[in-house]
């Protein structure tokens, strides 16, 4: 797969950039090492500064909101949730040339891809305790969610799904993965109250550090909606045994299994036709995603 950027109008950066701004914005961190982390991120370039700091920068501009997210409820999430989230400490302006809001945050130490766990049932239990727990925090005063956003009916996203599949052509069985799609729109709606989703809880949101699960990150899909959103690992992370580990966990019944398998189809299809030439570390996680709900129609 040819490297190319992943965006239409997406903001190329770089390290001179990183340090331009750190010099006019945050001088006193201007003179850290800046090395650039390599990861299969879709929309934030994310620069190490030394060995306590990280700077993000916003690719495109429809991730600019963000930083601003993350200030707002990662500190009143954090006390209650049993991973670290990531501790944003500045933000800076647009400057030299960068049109964007972009933010520094303490490094979270850690590996991410599921492929550094030593135990996946440890794990299911783990990411399912933290689950439990984000879906325990008040959500009185969030924001409404917008439509087609994290934690939505999946009735909002049916057009965009069958796009993606019409995309994919026969680089997919797209006959199943239709049949398997409208299973999920068939599933009762959840009709309990909403709960904080994290969104996006894919292999590279999650650090692990000795094995174990340590954070989550990436916290641009926040929303309030229904919890099934938030079954994608099931199908992402875990499979076999430490799969029905994590479903048992979150007390999954048939309506919300449904429902979650539909949000990682979603996720899977959308991503593979947009990523396909440019991001092969993406393609592969939605590659695997896929398999995994096309392999398990039945409980």
């Amino acid at each position: 797969m040819a490297a190319s950027k992943m965006h239409p109008d997406e903001i190329d950066t770089d390290v001179a950039l990183v340090r331009r701004l750190l010099f006019r914005q945050f001088p006193r961190w201007a003179d850290l090492t800046i090395v650039r982390v390599v990861s299969y991120g879709t929309d934030h370039d994310v620069y190490r500064l030394g060995d306590q700091l990280a700077a993000r920068l916003p690719r495109i501009a429809w991730a600019v909101g963000q930083a601003a997210k993350e200030a707002e409820w990662l500190p009143k999430f954090a006390p209650h949730l049993p991973l670290a989230v990531p501790v944003q400490l500045a933000r800076g302006h647009p400057a030299e040339d960068y049109p964007f809001e972009w933010s520094v945050y303490e490094w979270l130490p850690g590996e991410s891809g599921k492929g550094t766990i030593d135990d996946l049932n440890q794990a299911a239990v783990d990411l399912a305790a933290f689950v439990k727990a984000l879906r325990e925090v008040d959500a009185t005063d969030a924001h409404p969610r917008l439509p087609g956003a994290r934690g939505a009916p999946l009735a909002e996203l049916d057009e965009q799904v069958r796009e993606s599949i019409a995309q994919l052509g026969d680089r997919i069985d797209g006959d199943l993965a239709l049949l398997l799609w409208q299973d999920s729109l068939n599933a009762p709606d959840w009709d309990g109250e909403e709960v904080w989703v994290h969104g996006d809880l894919l292999p590279g949101n999650l650090l692990i550090t000795d094995g174990r699960l340590s954070a989550v990150i990436d916290w641009g899909g926040l929303n309030v909606g229904d919890p099934a959103c938030d079954l994608q690992p099931a199908w992402n992370v875990f499979e076999g045994d430490n799969r029905a580990r994590y479903l048992v966990e979150l007390h999954v019944d048939d309506a919300s299994w449904l429902r979650g398998r539909g949000w990682a189809l979603y996720q899977a299809v959308s991503a593979l036709p947009y990523y396909w030439h440019t991001n092969p570390g993406m393609v592969c996680q939605a590659s695997h995603a896929l398999a995994q709900v096309l392999a398990d129609r039945y409980q």
